[in-house]
């Protein structure tokens, strides 16, 4: 759990950053609006990237913890998309400035590990290959981010919810027939 005052700077910067780009944000702004001293933002945090890395690498704690199990690949999606959804002005503020591969990072991040997860789950009873397990899930993070990415870049105006249980649904089985077809050529 961050400290107060940690909370403070991060909570300040995001509703600074639901205002305005993120060019026109400087750390004097930040620390005006927390009422702290620029010693004590940095003591916190290197630089406003560094920050931003923080609460972005803290999300993605919080959704591989709270949906990272291996049946619940889709819920974590709508997780790290709701995230996106309700700073969507911070957000589209990230996505469009120097730290685009920040975000890109945070779906990478929450892709691979619940895609790892959820592909190592469905092999517990099939003897595929390692290395297709690690592929098949980089395969499909890889898809997911890209899809995750263009849904940014349109202005994130598709439910998300809906897009990704539809996809779920699409999809449903083809981890387990790939699975099985390595399992099977190992042979």
């Amino acid at each position: 759990m961050p400290s107060f005052t940690k909370k403070a700077i991060i909570e300040s910067f995001v509703k600074m950053l639901n205002e305005k780009p993120l060019d026109k944000i400087t750390i004097k702004d930040i620390v005006e609006d927390c009422g702290i001293n620029r010693n004590t933002f940095y003591y916190h945090f290197e630089d406003i990237p560094s920050l931003i890395d923080e609460i972005l690498r803290a999300e993605t704690e919080r959704v591989i913890s709270e949906h990272g199990s291996f049946y619940a690949w889709e819920d974590a999606f709508i997780a790290a998309a709701q995230f996106a959804l309700e700073n969507k002005r911070a957000a589209y503020h990230l996505y469009n400035s120097i730290s685009r591969e920040t975000i890109e990072r945070y779906f990478n991040r929450i892709a691979k590990d619940v895609m790892s997860r959820f592909v190592e789950s469905l092999s517990a009873d099939i003897p595929a290959k390692e290395e297709d397990k690690e592929l098949i899930a980089d395969f499909y993070k890889a898809a997911l981010v890209g899809m995750a990415l263009d849904w940014m870049n349109t202005g994130m105006k598709q439910d998300p919810e809906e897009f990704i249980i539809r996809l779920g649904a699409l999809f449903e089985g083809n981890i387990r027939e790939a699975l099985e077809r390595s399992a099977y050529s190992a042979n």
